[in-house]
């Protein structure tokens, strides 16, 4: 929290100085005032001796002149790219030479340009003087730190020490009281207090009030609104989380309070200035630790985060946060007094590794509870653990580990190292800990706002969940002992963008592109929405060729979107034609494929030889195109299934298309007569069933072929165009039901295949007796039965049962 405090100092610094250089931008940077500044910094990061706050205060004198010098060289490369422009625009000098008057003006040019660069060039030497200077503050800052961190100190367990270290803490305290009674006899004296005492009763009452009965009041109005209602919807969950977090705020304007009745008697000393100036810091540490111990071990039914514990280990979660609130509080209260009263170090060492062991007890604790917690989060068939349980896994045992060798490093004197690996893991455990209280709060939000009320994470409340652990990184890593600085560092470069060629990718540059592209996307989609509605629909061309029209729209529309999105971003073009020809290096070794459909489906939708709803027949799939797209063709077969055909098979491949320009299409009903029959009056009423019925054209009229002497039958066709060849189906099964109507009527036979069986030895057969003198008979099942042989007479002849006959309809075998 002391450095989120140092980050907003920070950056009010930089926005002053940065204020200040604005305003003095009109003018070249003062380059003997630079080289001042280069001595002293050179002097300072040699000699190593200047403290944290005035090496900080170097960096950022020395970033703002870094920042002059990046906009002298920008202001001086516009000049330069103009003029380079203009002597492109003049091409070479011709071979045989070239007009005076052209001559001079490229000399001119030329020494416009060349005093240009000067400048130009000496600004990009200051600006890495400079960016050099910044980097050796920076590693010579992270060197003091690990030096800190890793310099042993004094035993914490030599009991020669503690009576020294009890002093030293006391003292400071001691101190604290003695300012206030000086200051008391001093203000009484003066009579300034009783000016004064009004006012900071008054605070001190509100304080009071908000300190003592703020808590309960949050607590009583969350009773309440879980007692009204047996069901909790998500807007009242949301409703009630607002108010829980009024346990925090509601304690914390009351400490704001008690801290301005004090600053209003001018009753606190230095000493007490520290603890006052600190005490909001203090206080919002140990509230949120218990608000999240309330809101992760839930004592209620319904608690805001599933933790699979009993509620005794519940109760040991909420007490163990409550602590570590407590000890990283006193914690970074103890840093702020060692700092100024100057602490031995000897007792630093004693009180840090105490803190450090109590809050490393907490991390224990807290990482049983959770490792507990993540040995229940199991897959269904309890074989091994889910992604988010290994995580809850890793994250316990991360902790216990903390906790562990924070006291081993603390026992070995590395007091500060323990100190701050223990409190840097306190730190990111309640992150984490707010971090899965206000996704949960996210989840509600959204369903409240959709009008649902379980839990399931929508795509916008996963994103915003994504975004707000991205802006938690920032703070992470302050808690680990990344400086503010490094991070302003990092900023500075993410600002600049990456540069690529002659391109530079920056989030400007991003934003900007993407900004212009959905506007323009936005923009294709309401043009398309447009014709097809309102448009297109008043032209003569067929759906299909609208929908054509409207696609290709769409993909024009698209295709300028990202031209000028492009070049409103400051994208070369030119950068952008590279990438695409080394992009189409790797198409055609990998996607040719895709690229050959791609293709194929414009060419679909230009020459629209196919259309939505056409009858077509490819690759041997047929039935009804029910959409075109870019890569491949959907087809609804007359089962009612889907084919996706890749639209490269319409191109090089054959179709048929049977609806194409007209649905008029041919049926063909082939039909067989016995032989005998008089084929003149068979054409004559095969021609008359299709001329009756509705669906045949009578122009061209019917034709009615005699195919020739088949097998067993005359074969006839009726051949007839219909006006509508989707109906081709019903077409011909009405006319099979009329001609086996009109046959059996004219007496007609339909003949169907018959076949006689020869028995080339019907003498091994049994009962072969009886059919003596010829080898064709027809068998009875009597007959065969009559005959049927014992099997203990040791005949190799087959023995039929009535089984033999079962399922047959005559009885000649």
């Amino acid at each position: 929290m002391t450095a989120m405090m140092r980050l907003a100092a920070a950056v009010a610094v930089i926005f002053t100085l940065s204020v200040t250089a604005a305003f003095a931008q009109g003018t070249p940077p003062d380059y003997e005032e630079w080289q001042r500044v280069v001595s002293r910094a050179q002097e300072a990061i040699d000699n190593n001796r200047a403290s944290e706050a005035a090496m900080d205060a170097l960096r950022l004198q020395l970033d703002v002149w870094r920042d002059s010098f990046g906009a002298e060289s920008g202001k001086r490369r516009v000049s330069v790219d103009t003029l380079n422009a203009q002597l492109t625009s003049l091409g070479p000098v011709p071979e045989g030479g070239e007009p005076d008057d052209v001559a001079q003006e490229r000399d001119l040019l030329q020494k416009r340009l060349a005093m240009e660069r000067a400048p130009s060039v000496r600004a990009d030497l200051a600006q890495a003087e400079a960016s050099e200077l910044i980097r050796s503050i920076d590693v010579l800052m992270r060197d003091r730190q690990a030096d800190l961190l890793l310099s042993p100190g004094p035993w914490p367990l030599n009991p020669a020490i503690w009576g020294d270290a009890w002093t030293d803490v006391m003292r400071s305290f001691r101190f604290i009281g003695l300012e206030l009674v000086t200051s008391w006899v001093h203000e009484t004296r003066s009579n300034d207090l009783g000016q004064s005492l009004p006012l900071s009763i008054m605070y001190l009452a509100i304080g009071g009030l908000l300190l003592v009965r703020g808590s309960r009041w949050v607590r009583a109005s969350l009773q309440r609104m879980l007692a009204a209602r047996d069901v909790i919807s998500a807007r009242r969950w949301v409703m009630m989380f607002v108010v829980s977090f009024g346990q925090v705020v509601l304690p914390m304007l009351g400490v704001f309070a008690l801290t301005k009745a004090f600053y209003a008697t001018d009753l606190p000393g230095l000493r007490g200035d520290i603890v006052l100036s600190n005490l909001p810091l203090l206080t919002f540490q140990i509230l949120v630790a218990k608000w999240l111990g309330e809101r992760i071990f839930s004592r209620h039914e319904d608690p805001l985060l599933m933790v699979m514990l009993s509620p005794a280990e519940k109760l040991q979660g909420r007490r163990a946060l409550s602590a570590l609130g407590i000890f990283l509080a006193a914690n970074t209260l103890a840093a702020e007094l060692a700092r100024y009263d100057n602490w031995q170090v000897g007792t630093q060492a004693v009180v840090f590794f105490v803190l450090a062991v109590l809050g490393a007890i907490c991390l224990a604790v807290l990482g049983q509870l959770i490792s507990r917690h993540g040995q229940f989060m199991a897959s269904p068939d309890e074989t091994q653990s889910t992604t988010v349980g290994l995580i809850v896994v890793f994250l316990a045992r991360f902790m216990l580990a903390a906790a562990a060798i924070s006291i081993v490093l603390g026992v070995f004197g590395l007091t500060r190292a323990g100190g701050f690996l223990a409190f840097s893991t306190c730190k990111t455990v309640l992150l984490i800990g707010f971090l899965l209280v206000v996704q949960r709060l996210i989840q509600k939000i959204f369903a409240a706002l959709a009008g649902y009320d379980d839990d399931k994470s929508s795509l916008a409340a996963v994103l915003v969940g994504v975004a707000l652990v991205v802006a938690a990184l920032p703070v992470l890593a302050l808690f680990w002992g990344v400086r503010v600085v490094d991070l302003q560092e990092i900023g500075s470069k993410l600002a600049d963008g990456l540069r690529i060629g002659d391109m530079t990718l920056s989030p400007r540059t991003v934003l900007v592109f993407f900004l212009v592209y959905f506007v323009g996307h936005g923009l294709t989609r309401l043009a398309q929405s447009m014709m097809r509605d309102s448009i297109l629909p008043k032209t003569k061309l067929d759906p299909g060729g609208q929908n054509a029209v409207v696609v290709g729209a769409g993909y024009v529309g698209i295709f300028l979107a990202a031209l000028i999105a492009m070049n409103v971003a400051g994208l070369d073009l030119g950068n952008v034609a590279l990438f695409a020809g080394a992009l189409s290096v790797g198409i055609g070794f990998g996607l040719q494929t895709i690229v050959s459909n791609f293709v194929s489906g414009i060419i679909l939708l230009i020459e629209r030889p196919i259309s939505e709803g056409d009858w077509v027949e490819v690759g041997g799939q047929m039935g009804y195109v029910r959409d075109i797209s870019v890569r491949a063709t959907r087809i609804e077969t007359f089962d009612r299934t889907d084919v996706v055909v890749p639209n490269s098979d319409f191109i090089s491949g054959s179709v048929t298309n049977y609806t194409r320009g007209n649905t008029v299409g041919r049926v063909i009903v082939p039909v067989g007569v016995a032989y005998g029959s008089d084929t003149r009056r068979v054409e004559q009423v095969l021609r008359e069933i299709a001329e009756a019925h509705p669906m045949v054209l009578a122009n061209p009229p019917p034709g009615i072929v005699f195919q020739g002497f088949g097998a067993d039958s005359l074969d006839f066709e009726i051949r007839a165009i219909l006006r509508d060849v989707n109906w081709v189906l019903s077409v011909k099964s009405d006319m099979n039901h009329e001609i086996a109507r009109r046959f059996v009527e004219e007496g007609f036979e339909i003949p169907f295949a018959q076949r006689d069986l020869w028995l080339r030895n019907p003498e091994v057969l049994p009962g072969a007796g009886n059919f003596a003198g010829s080898s064709r008979h027809n068998f009875t099942k009597e007959t065969v039965m009559s005959e049927k042989k014992d099997p203990s007479s040791g005949e190799s002849a087959h023995n039929l049962d009535q089984s033999d006959f079962e399922g047959e309809t005559g009885d000649d075998y």
